[in-house]
């Protein structure tokens, strides 16, 4: 039984309906459906959406993730124009990419983020571009094609403490994340990095902390903290569920070490309400 503070209205089909029918594109792929979001309703309701690209396939098979995973099929070249001119439909100004991981391909993705952003680049009453991307394996040549591009906020997630790893994302290694992070600020020190990672996964607040104070070492500005909810029965249960005070206890603290933004609570993802926490 949840508590009542993760008790959410069921979406309204006809929220999800209208933008499949203004987006007129089966092709198109948005995180918030692929990973089955509980604020999808939210957030289509008020037009907006994580566009994910290369596909809805991923290399990678995390256990808290609802993204179907296995072997995906080649890179759209046309990809990049029509998710420009879906936000364009959309009428977005800030606009949040995202994607599968792609070990299959020898730069994990790096040059269709980087055509994306040039085609959104296009349409001049888009303000702002976020970019969530992969760990590239690790390769700073991939990560530099991406900051090429201009992205206003670089996004990777940690997902979770570094002590699960090896239980929650058995083919990714916290230190490399961490370092995607910290070489995108040494490449570009004028954009702003974000990471965020979900709590009830069986970590303790000790190490919330720490993962906090891991990310401001490497100058991270800004963070995000929600409660892990399983995308379908047969993802594993919560250990925990967090009350909405220690999530406020989290904010308090990552205001204090410094971090530009942070956010923090239940219901919290990294590309929830984007919008807001680039105006820091």
């Amino acid at each position: 039984m949840l508590p009542n503070y993760l008790l959410k209205k069921i979406p309204k089909r006809e929220n999800i309906r209208q933008i499949r029918i203004l987006l007129n594109d089966s092709r198109i792929h948005t995180v918030c459906e692929e990973a089955s979001c509980p604020n999808i309703g939210e957030c289509f309701s008020q037009r907006t959406c994580t566009f994910m690209i290369l596909g809805n396939i991923c290399t990678r098979s995390c256990s808290f993730c609802g993204v179907n995973h296995g072997q995906p099929s080649p890179p759209d070249p046309d990809e990049p124009k029509r998710i420009a001119a879906a936000a364009k439909k959309l009428g977005l100004n800030y606009v949040v990419i995202t994607s599968v991981t792609r070990d299959d391909l020898p730069d994990g993705g790096a040059n269709q983020f980087s055509e994306v952003v040039r085609n959104l680049r296009q349409n001049k009453t888009i303000s702002s571009i976020e970019l969530l991307i992969p760990d590239f394996k690790g390769d700073p040549e991939s990560l530099k094609i991406v900051l090429a591009a201009g992205p206003d906020v670089l996004n990777h997630n940690l997902e979770t403490v570094p002590r699960l790893y090896s239980k929650v994302r058995p083919q990714a290694n916290y230190e490399r994340s961490l370092n995607v992070l910290k070489t995108a600020k040494r490449i570009k020190s004028r954009v702003y990095t974000k990471s965020g990672f979900m709590v009830g996964l069986g970590e303790s607040d000790e190490e919330v902390v720490s993962t906090l104070e891991d990310l401001r070492k490497i100058d991270c500005d800004i963070a995000t903290i929600g409660q892990y909810l399983p995308p379908s029965k047969i993802h594993p249960k919560p250990e925990r569920y967090v009350l909405p005070e220690t999530f406020e206890k989290w904010k308090s603290i990552g205001r204090q070490m410094g971090f530009k933004k942070i956010e923090a609570g239940p219901f919290v993802r990294s590309s929830y309400r984007a919008k807001e926490l680039i105006h820091v």
